[in-house]
């Protein structure tokens, strides 16, 4: 009799360890030994991180599911500063409506225990604590969904598999008037109009500020038109005056944009389909028909309606004459590069401002003001890269934001950016190029509007709006600068092997129905540092060469891979892309590693 059950390999899963503690388990500190007969999937994730957010919301469907089977443990792994504060993760995991648990690992403990590069990072332990897969950002919940299956089978077999209730307690709901509030708007009347994020809907307010006028929204998540009482949103940020009848809606996680009509209240969707844009989907064409990926911000320039696609690096634009969208700059790849629109890099622009010949952009992930000329060129104002940042004010050459999400015009031709993970509201002077300090003290602050001579900042982390005077002189602060948590690689200076491992998923394998179905970039900064193996090409493997006379970079790789279900007798089989960026930061030091591994999926068997 042969055995049947599949032959993996297994490595016994490090412990869970983290300095800030549980959240969403009633207080309970929990081991992997306390969660022994179930399938565990850690997802290792930042909520400055759009891709993370993409898993969130990729594993809500696996989670309900499989409720009474897996355990999907979030393991929160901070890059910014900002992240590493326990109560701004307490923030996030009720903002992005996390429902399971979540480990809070400000020092990256867990992370390096189990030797993840990348956010997000998906592993699979199975009932008997063994780390069974690894994954590297999206897309890969479809392969895990049809493991974890294997599992129950596997482990109910062997009597191994333990059913019943998770670990997962919901938290107490605040009973504030706005719930992680997004992006503002001043409508023409002089009320406001707030989205307010969490709770999928959009509050009117009189100009107090405080005052509820009227919601939009049932409050539920969802994607429908409707009446304001009938429609549904999923976490809308951007907010835009179409005109004086219409205000366009960046609904975020519904990758869409929505139209609301300020007299009657009416829902309608302007562009998306409700599924998210991958790699080698339509990039332009009728805007109803066009898939999008984390609209994040809106704003009107030069006759069409911008938007901030956080989701992949770029900037969209949305032409209301004839209903149609198209990408207007970035080339997907994540990093911080000036030029022709597109030929720039983005990284998760979140704020967009529109004046007569510029529009202001604040590029979250590599804490830049970044702007966008009427012929199309990207140009950078402040910021340096991915991997810098602070609250430093002066020439802007040295100036440091901190994960950025809004940016406001200002009538002296000045912007203010709201300076996130800063709790801060800062000013760009393009006539000096100085950088200074508004105003401190402000809880996550993500967007701001002027009012006379005023302006109001959303306070998303305090669930408010609050109204500032502009200071005619900036408040002074103590300069800080950081660089991420994230410990460099050391390898050896030369030749470096870099292997992307990824096994296609059982059931499954490698599309090549249209040429090849892998494809690795790879670049470095500074851009020295490569002397051999940078560009694009199908191997997901290649031998780089470092400069020995630089000290220390980042290597930034990016690899995707395209399966499809292993079925011959099926014409149309159902195929899936699997992409992810790697930004690695290393040392070159004699005696490092000659070899560089990074997981998009599967096991790395050379490890060890």
């Amino acid at each position: 009799m042969t055995d049947s059950t599949p032959r993996r390999v297994r490595v016994r899963a490090p412990e869970l360890v983290g300095k800030g503690g549980w959240l969403n388990t009633g207080d309970r500190q929990y081991t992997l030994s306390d969660l022994r007969g179930r399938i565990v999937v850690l997802d290792f994730w930042t909520f400055c991180c759009i891709n993370c957010l993409h898993v969130l919301d990729e594993l809500r469907e696996l989670e309900e599911k499989h409720a009474d089977t897996v355990a999907v443990i979030g393991v929160h792994s901070p890059k910014f500063a900002h992240e590493a504060e326990h109560t701004a993760v307490v923030d996030a995991v009720e903002r992005y409506g996390v429902e399971h648990p979540v480990l809070d690992d400000p020092d990256l403990a867990t992370w390096k225990q189990y030797a993840v590069r990348a956010w997000p990072t998906l592993v699979v332990i199975d009932p008997e604590g063994y780390v069974v897969a690894q994954h590297a950002g999206e897309g890969h919940v479809h392969a895990i969904e049809r493991l974890v299956t294997e599992l129950e089978a596997e482990h109910e077999a062997k009597g191994t598999l333990r059913r019943g209730d998770g670990p997962y307690v919901a938290p107490e709901p605040e009973p504030t008037t706005l719930r992680f509030p997004g992006k503002a708007l001043v409508l023409p009347g002089g009320t406001f109009l707030v989205s307010d994020t969490t709770r999928h809907q959009l509050v009117e307010v009189e100009s107090d500020g405080e005052t509820v006028v009227r919601r939009i929204g049932s409050g539920a998540r969802g994607f429908a038109d409707g009446t304001a009482d009938t429609a549904s949103f999923s976490e809308p940020q951007g907010l835009a005056l179409l005109d004086d009848s219409a205000v366009v809606v960046a609904d975020t996680v519904n990758h869409a944009l929505r139209r609301l009509d300020l007299a009657t209240g009416e829902v309608t969707t302007l562009a998306g389909t409700g599924r998210q844009w991958w790699r080698g989907s339509p990039t332009s064409g009728p805007a109803r028909e066009i898939d999008l990926s984390s609209p994040w911000d809106v704003a009107l320039f030069a006759g069409r309606v911008w938007i901030a696609m956080a989701g992949v690096h770029q900037l969209w634009a949305y032409d209301p004459s004839d209903r149609t969208v198209a990408v207007a700059a970035g080339t997907t790849n994540e990093g911080l590069v000036d030029g022709p629109g597109p030929e720039a890099w983005f990284a998760q622009p979140s704020g967009l401002a529109a004046t007569a010949d510029r529009l202001w952009l604040a590029d979250s992930e590599t804490s830049a003001l970044r702007w966008v000329d009427l012929d199309g060129t990207v140009r950078t104002a402040v910021g340096t890269g991915l991997f810098d940042f602070g609250h430093r004010d002066g020439p802007a050459g040295q100036a440091l934001f901190q994960h950025p999400l809004g940016v406001t015009a200002l009538p002296d031709g000045s912007v203010a950016v709201s300076d996130t993970y800063n709790h801060a509201l800062r000013r760009y002077d393009p006539s000096t190029g100085e950088v200074t300090t508004l105003a401190t003290d402000l809880g996550e602050p993500s967007d701001a509007v002027l009012v006379g001579e005023d302006i109001v900042v959303v306070e998303s982390a305090r669930h408010r709006l609050t109204r500032l005077r502009l200071p005619e002189e900036a408040v002074r602060v103590e300069s800080v600068a950081h660089r991420t948590r994230r410990a460099a690689t050391e390898v050896a200076p030369g030749r470096l092997r870099l292997d992307v491992i990824f096994q296609a998923p059982a059931g499954q394998k490698l599309d090549t129905r249209y040429g090849p179905s892998t494809r690795l970039l790879v670049s470095s900064t500074p851009p020295g540092l490569l002397l051999k193996g940078e560009g694009a090409d199908t191997d997901l493997s290649r031998t780089l060469e470092l400069d020995p006379g630089i000290t220390e970079g980042v290597l930034h790789v990016s690899a995707t891979a395209a399966s499809c279900d292993d079925d011959t007798d099926n014409p149309y089989p159902a195929c899936h892309v699997h992409q992810q960026d790697w930004g690695v930061p290393v040392r070159l030091t004699e005696g490092g590693a000659d070899r560089l591994p990074l997981v998009l999926a599967g096991m790395d068997d050379s490890a060890g």
